[in-house]
């Protein structure tokens, strides 16, 4: 072997251990010698979850998108017949109900007090006009308060200009059933029932364009297991009350200074008050009620 020879030998072999440097050995000075060759684009390095402050509140973590549906509550075959009652107090505290009728508004969804302890609901039965809701709209206006009307398919046919006005000043309307008849007395039959709260839908939407609000006053505050079930099906909460008076006799109206009275003493956290369109002395007993009411420190809501 001659010494040309030789030495382009040495030459290829200097070249080639430089080469297997430069593929396998470290990259600068924060390369990692133990890490192993890879193709295409670096990762991205993993970033930490900054560190709340204490007391700070946390993101929520990811929901899964799909559904869950609750099982449907069955049918029940109980069409025992209930008149609504409650035990009413002289400390302002929520009325007592029954353990029965406790139970099935718990089972059925109906409701008997508010969703707001520092406030009071007013809500007015409409089955027929008498003359006094014009004033009752005047005095809640004046007052700077919203009510909860409940209205009957007669009514709001009846009296469209009335209706239109509860719902362009505000208030919410729900349904008080088309015909007024006892619930338990035609829960047997889904179609008739159905087509009760449905009739009085349609006519109030003709009335105002507007969805009725999905809250029922039963009729004579009477009620069932199955009429509670059908109720909740048809996506309506029945709205039972903490106070009444016998008001909605029209020819036998308590004086109005008795109705104030009876009105302030029978507030409690939540109270839903049961009023009639019809009564004369709960209409002249408004702008006090509702002085009073404020005065013991309550707000007003809607159902």
């Amino acid at each position: 072997m001659t010494r040309r020879t030789r030495i382009l030998i040495g030459v290829v072999l200097v070249v080639a251990v430089a080469a297997l440097a430069f593929a396998f050995g470290p990259r600068g000075p924060d390369a990692d010698p133990t890490a192993e060759p890879h193709l295409g684009a670096a990762p991205e390095p993993a970033v930490p979850e900054p560190t709340p402050e204490p007391g700070a509140p946390r993101s929520p973590a990811p929901r899964d998108p799909t559904p869950v549906e609750s099982p449907a509550t069955p049918e029940p075959d109980d069409d025992t017949r209930y008149g609504w009652y409650y035990i009413a107090n002289s400390s302002h505290d929520a009325p007592g109900v029954p353990a029965e009728a406790s139970r099935l508004l718990a089972a059925y969804g109906g409701i008997y007090t508010g969703p707001d302890p520092g406030a009071v609901y007013l809500t007015v039965d409409q089955g027929y006009e008498n003359g006094n809701t014009p004033a009752i709209l005047d005095a809640l206006a004046r007052n700077g308060v919203k009510a909860t009307f409940f209205v009957t398919r007669s009514y709001v046919v009846n009296n469209p200009d009335l209706v239109r006005r509860m719902a362009d000043e505000g208030h919410v309307v729900g349904n008080h059933t088309s015909t007024h008849p006892s619930l338990p007395g035609i829960a047997t039959d889904q179609a008739t029932f159905a087509e009760e709260l449905e009739s009085t839908e349609r006519a109030y939407e003709e009335v105002t364009g507007r969805s009725m609000a999905p809250i029922m006053r039963p009729p004579m505050g009477e009620y069932s297991a199955r009429a509670l079930w059908l109720t909740q099906q048809l996506g309506y909460t029945s709205v039972f009350w903490g106070f009444a008076h016998r008001d909605w006799v029209v020819d036998d109206q308590p004086p109005v200074d008795v109705t104030i009275s009876r009105i302030l003493g029978g507030s409690h956290p939540g109270a839903i008050y049961l009023l009639h369109g019809v009564s004369s002395s709960d209409t002249q007993a408004l702008d006090a009620a509702i002085e009073g009411l404020r005065a013991q420190g309550y707000d007003f809501g809607v159902l």
